[in-house]
């Protein structure tokens, strides 16, 4: 009896050490699983940025953004409302009838303005003297913007793709895209740059427009300013403004609502657009709508305003904690693509901030979550959306 009783307890005692290890185990894994091998963003030896989807090339600023979180409310109202709005006739393939696409040729190259900061995508220097300015003005957007100030609008920017990047033919007619860029208190010479890299590294049949959502900014140059100027760009350009802060989700389905192109084209409000970025997104959209295509997201330096190219071996997944996270491409996919580092990715999630997608595809599939506040989990909704139907 007093045996039988021992042994009862041991087990107790073996049991409960067992669970404790085991959550001991779980915490472990959760917070270091994304850095096994060194492949997780955050982890050591590892640069920032990476190839997503798709080719092409966008510069994003290292630096601000939205903060925030999502709920997950479904496609709520919006979506009932829009879903059928402006439907393009869609051929049984999913193809696009070829009266609604554009010929185009490439834009031409920027050129580089010698002697001006910035050109080339090379770092600006502060000059020891203005170092005081410099701190008070970066404390504004969380990025050096004396340094943004000195540089051109239209900078130029050094060609990084790959020679057989370069090389490539796409088709001769694409779809037109309508570019969405949602701001909140924007520096004026990032945004402008964002616009302005859009505009010159377009080919001008395949950019119908560009809307720039205003999320209750509260910035003079933001306001009656802004109107007047992008009323003199070459393309047209919009300015929507939401009543009160409704956040980065919210002011993108504002956006959406709007759109007269056949994609929509979501960028950040501070990103440069390099040569050739647009036409390897609308090449994979032409061949099929459902395709979402991401170009390679590299950095500019929040310190210097340097280009800084990102690796195009690595894509998006996601750690135990569905946060988002840059690991290396697998060998898998490396034997898919044949080796060929200019053939897309098929990316298991791909990053929220610029990416380009159907416009009745992104209502088919729900637009958005309305629930998310402001920003945080939209990459991985859209991604998980868009694997539910491939499957």
């Amino acid at each position: 009896m007093f045996r039988t009783k021992v042994r009862i307890h041991t087990c107790k005692v073996i049991l409960l050490t067992s669970l404790v290890w085991f959550l001991v185990d779980v915490v472990v894994l959760t917070f270091y699983s994304d850095c096994v091998g060194g492949s997780g963003w955050g982890c050591s030896g590892n640069s920032v940025g990476a190839r997503v989807e798709h080719i092409g090339s966008s510069q994003e600023l290292h630096g601000t953004d939205h903060g925030g979180r999502g709920s997950s409310k479904g496609r709520g109202i919006l979506y009932e409302q829009l879903h059928d709005r402006g439907k393009v006739d869609i051929t049984e393939k999913g193809k696009y009838p070829p009266k609604v696409l554009r010929r185009w040729k490439p834009a031409p190259t920027v050129l580089p303005q010698h002697g001006q900061p910035g050109e080339l995508g090379k770092a600006v220097r502060i000059p020891p003297d203005q170092e005081g300015l410099m701190k008070e003005k970066f404390k504004l957007n969380q990025f050096n913007l004396l340094a943004s100030d000195m540089i051109s609008f239209n900078r130029s920017l050094t060609d990084v793709r790959l020679s057989g990047c370069k090389s490539k033919q796409y088709p001769a007619l694409l779809p037109t895209t309508s570019i969405v860029i949602v701001f909140h208190n924007e520096a004026w010479s990032t945004l402008m740059r964002t616009i302005w890299s859009a505009i010159n590294r377009s080919p001008r049949p395949l950019l119908k427009e560009i809307i720039l959502v205003d999320d209750a900014s509260e910035r003079e140059h933001l306001g009656k300013q802004l109107e007047d100027y992008v009323s003199t760009l070459p393309v047209p350009v919009y300015v929507l403004r939401t009543e009160k802060r409704s956040g980065l989700i919210r002011a993108r389905l504002l956006g959406a609502k709007h759109v007269k192109g056949q994609v929509i084209t979501f960028l950040d409000a501070h990103c440069e657009c390099t040569e050739g970025w647009l036409e390897p997104l609308l090449a994979r959209i032409v061949e099929d709508r459902k395709t979402v295509v991401c170009p390679i997201i590299d950095v500019i330096s929040d310190e210097t305003f340097e280009y800084i190219t990102a690796s195009d071996m690595t894509w998006g997944g996601f750690n135990w904690k569905l946060n988002f996270r840059w690991y290396r491409v697998p060998q898998r996919e490396m034997d898919r693509r044949g080796g060929d580092r200019t053939a897309p990715l098929r990316t298991p999630t791909m990053a929220g901030g610029l990416f380009s997608i159907d416009r009745e595809y992104f209502y088919e599939l729900g637009a958005y979550d309305e629930g998310m506040d402001i920003w945080g989990g939209e990459n991985l909704e859209m991604s998980f959306r868009v694997q539910e139907v491939l499957m």
